[in-house]
């Protein structure tokens, strides 16, 4: 019983002093559920403040009713929670479980994971309020309890095994690759990099780029931005294909007979130039034994002829074993504007005619041909051929004095260069021409190799009828077979058919030999270099495909390069245009900066020709016609005739249409005139400039002159009374010249330099009181000038007329 009563007195102890650890909680508002009122631990809610107190501080055995160590045992041995319903009840213990008391009467504690959790959050929030309010924290808690009570004596730290190191793992930093544009923005770039603006400029300033080449507007090459897409980490793609093009052999076979065989002689390639009408082409024909000179327009030849001769038909005596079985003829033209013909003639050939009139002597395409010839050094052997010598009068000391003026001295004066007397229309002198050329050519050995691919260049194209793209070729290396795939310029061909200068079909055309192919894609630009394609026609497509997008390159660069200078341009006008508004703001006198107005007059041309080399001629000539007011501009150029869609292109880009050297069918002649399209034919190269340059000169604004028609002198003012009180001055006048006329141009000059005080017209004409329409010399009038009354005594009136007068160029 002792035992019995002993422990029902603890737990009425034990039961009293949560009574009063519930109430001490209850002073400060924790603790009460709304709903039933129950403990600390359920109840409570976190918006829930501590009242404000007033006073001193309380104990905490005040606050709480009994000592907390007395507690300390208790509130750590709570039994097991019975159900209940709606909240726990007063006797909740600090920590959140609820107490009840077992068959023993001892306590156990309750899990209760997740109010106890909350629980324990809530007396963390306590303590830090009786923190601020400067209690004592020491505070029991249901988890940290007996650490708190008895502390845990510092165990000494043991040494720890140093552990192996880890394999340090580093990144393998991936390239992406990125299509680079030919041309881009530095704005688009960053785009494509997918960085923003400003760390991309600062990316180049460090790879020490221009401050104009890091604006955002600034177009950047290709090879810039693969610099910045490297550095970014990018991969940019490089085509290997692109790159791939055909290139002449640079290593020919050897000529010592020590080293291996000779190669095999060539034919001579001769070139007949000289000025223009000095009889080139007559005797060309004297030794082909043609008549070519009279088909051509205006006795001008306006292309580069070329033609295979034997030597056997030019000089019966020559030796059939000799080096030069035939010598191939170039004739070139020598018209100012076939300068780039001369030029390519020059190129290909190995020696040169320079055709000099007995009667003319030297001329500027003379002294052209001198300095090519000069140019070329010893690669090119010149011959000086003095024609038209069966004419009388002829001074031949004077020809030789200006060729030595030119620094050409000829073998009979002691010179080095041989010179021929020839007449082409009497054919006098052939045998001796036809010599030299072959004794030139025997010392100069003249050697080519046979096998292995063809090499060449392109003198003419043109387009025929029925044949299609043509293109006349001189074989330089090599043979060139029909079947062959041959590339020249930005063009290939598979040639079809070949052709001499006889128009005889062949199969082969060895070194020396021009011929005229058929089967090219597009005409080929005279002047290209011909090469052949090994392996066929994918190698042609490959090696030209590449070339044009070189070309679309290289245009698209220079395009940027202009918009480059252009922006630039601008934005130092807008930057001076600010300063001068910033300085005028400030007073300072500065030079004020004004837009030019670009008046520019423009001739815009469409080119038609039947062969390239004459379309490049044509344009050679016509495109630097005009001055800073007005000039041509070369819309399209094309080989054959006019057709609709150059009227149509005309019609569109209010343009001119030139033909030469072709025709325009009667229905495309109709349909210029309907669409008012302006279509000159010609067929002359200097009527053709001519008129051209008056064209241009059409769009110049003429100059005004001032033609003077009367001259009258003021001798005295009258005032007339117009209407009420309004007067109207009138000067009285004698007519010293000429014929003054109401309906002219009046200016009133004054003192003795004659200054222009008034220029106007004529109000009112009088004679004799009556109103006329023009007074002759010697006889009076009275004059008064439209809005102008400050006219004196002394004055003189002047007529004019203005003229405006066409300028030329």
């Amino acid at each position: 019983m002792s035992n019995g009563g002993n422990r029902n007195r603890d737990n009425q102890n034990n039961q009293n002093k949560r009574d009063s650890f519930g109430q001490g909680l209850s002073k400060w508002g924790i603790g009460q559920d709304t709903k039933s009122g129950g403990g600390f631990g359920a109840g409570s809610r976190r918006d829930d403040k501590p009242p404000r107190r007033e006073g001193g501080g309380k104990s905490q055995a005040d606050v709480f009713g009994a000592p907390l160590q007395s507690r300390g045992r208790d509130a750590r041995k709570v039994s097991e929670e019975q159900p209940q319903s709606g909240g726990q009840d007063e006797g909740s213990s600090y920590g959140g479980g609820a107490m009840e008391e077992d068959d023993n009467d001892r306590p156990r504690a309750r899990k209760n994971h997740g109010r106890e959790r909350k629980g324990r959050g809530e007396s963390h929030s306590l303590l830090d309020r009786l923190r601020s309010d400067g209690e004592d924290a020491s505070l029991p808690t249901t988890k940290h309890h007996r650490r708190n009570r008895q502390p845990e004596q510092p165990q000494p730290e043991q040494p720890r095994k140093p552990k192996a190191p880890k394999p340090k793992v580093v990144p393998v930093r991936q390239e992406k690759e990125v299509y680079i544009p030919r041309t881009v923005s530095t704005a688009n770039l960053a785009k494509i990099f997918g960085v923003k603006l400003f760390p991309l400029q600062a990316k180049m300033l460090q790879l020490e780029m221009t401050e104009d080449e890091r604006r955002p507007d600034y177009l950047l090459s290709a090879e810039q931005a693969c610099n910045i897409a490297i550095d970014y980490g990018y991969n940019p793609i490089v085509d290997d294909e692109a790159s791939f093009d055909i290139y002449p052999e640079q290593v020919d076979l050897p000529t010592d007979p020590v080293d291996g065989p000779l190669q095999p002689l060539r034919p001579p390639v001769v070139t007949i130039m000289g000025h223009v009408d000095h009889g080139k082409t007559t005797l060309l024909d004297s030794l082909r034994h043609t008549s070519v000179a009279a088909s051509e327009a205006g006795g001008i030849t306006q292309h580069i002829g070329a033609f295979s001769v034997p030597l056997s038909s030019l000089l019966p005596s020559a030796d059939p074993n000799a080096s030069a079985a035939t010598i191939t003829f170039l004739d070139t033209p020598g018209h100012a504007a076939f300068t780039a013909m001369r030029a390519r003639g020059a190129s290909v050939t190995d020696l040169v005619v320079l055709v000099v009139a007995a009667d003319d002597g030297v001329m500027p395409q003379t002294r052209e041909v001198l300095d090519l010839a000069k140019n070329a050094g010893d690669t090119l052997g010149l011959v000086v051929a003095i024609n038209k010598c069966d004419k009388p009068g002829v001074d031949f000391n004077k020809i030789k004095s200006a060729l030595g003026a030119e620094g050409i001295f000829l073998e009979e004066d002691g010179g080095d260069v041989p010179s021929v007397k020839v007449s082409g229309l009497k054919k006098t002198g052939l045998d001796d021409l036809v010599e030299t050329l072959s004794t030139l050519a025997e010392i100069r050995d003249m050697r080519a190799r046979r096998d292995g691919k063809a090499e060449g260049y392109v003198l003419e194209s043109r387009v025929d009828k029925g044949r299609g793209n043509v293109a006349t070729v001189l074989v330089t290396k090599g043979t060139l077979r029909t079947g062959s795939s041959i590339v020249a310029g930005t063009t290939w061909c598979r040639v079809r058919q070949m052709q001499d200068d006889k128009g005889k079909p062949i199969r082969e055309a060895p070194p020396g030999t021009p011929v005229s192919v058929t089967g090219w894609k597009e005409l080929p630009s005279a002047g290209d270099e011909l090469l052949e394609a090994v392996k066929g026609e994918d190698e042609a497509k490959k090696a030209v495909g590449n070339r044009k997008r070189d070309i679309e390159r290289k245009k698209l660069m220079k395009d940027a390069e202009q918009i480059n200078a252009k922006r630039r341009e601008e934005r130092l006008r807008v930057e001076a245009e600010t300063a001068a508004a910033e300085a005028a703001e400030n007073g300072e006198v500065v030079e004020t900066v004004r837009e030019v107005k670009d008046d520019f007059k423009t001739l815009r041309l469409i080119i038609k020709a039947d062969v390239s080399g004459t379309v490049e001629a044509v344009v050679g000539s016509l495109e630097h016609i005009g001055n800073k007011e007005a000039g041509v501009r070369i819309i399209q150029t094309g080989v054959g005739e006019v057709n609709e869609n150059d009227i149509a292109l005309a019609e569109t880009s209010d343009a001119m249409i030139i033909g030469f050297n072709v025709s325009a069918p009667r229905a495309i002649q109709t349909l210029a005139k309907n669409t008012n399209v302006p279509l000159q034919l010609e067929s002359v190269i200097y009527r053709l400039i001519e008129k051209v340059r008056h064209d241009v000169a059409a769009l110049l604004p003429p100059t005004i002159e001032y033609s003077v028609k009367g001259e009258a002198s003021v001798l005295q003012l009258f005032q007339i009374n117009v209407k009420r009180k309004e007067f109207m001055t009138i000067a009285g006048c004698r007519v010293n010249n000429g014929v003054l006329d109401k309906s002219q141009g009046v200016r009133v000059l004054r003192g003795p330099d004659r200054k222009v005080v008034f220029e106007g017209s004529m109000g009112t004409l009088k004679h004799l009181k009556k109103d006329v329409q023009d007074v002759r010399k010697g006889m009076e009038c009275g004059i008064a000038l439209e809005g102008f009354t400050d006219i004196k005594e002394g004055d003189e009136i002047v007529t004019f007329v203005k003229v405006e007068v066409l300028r030329e160029l």
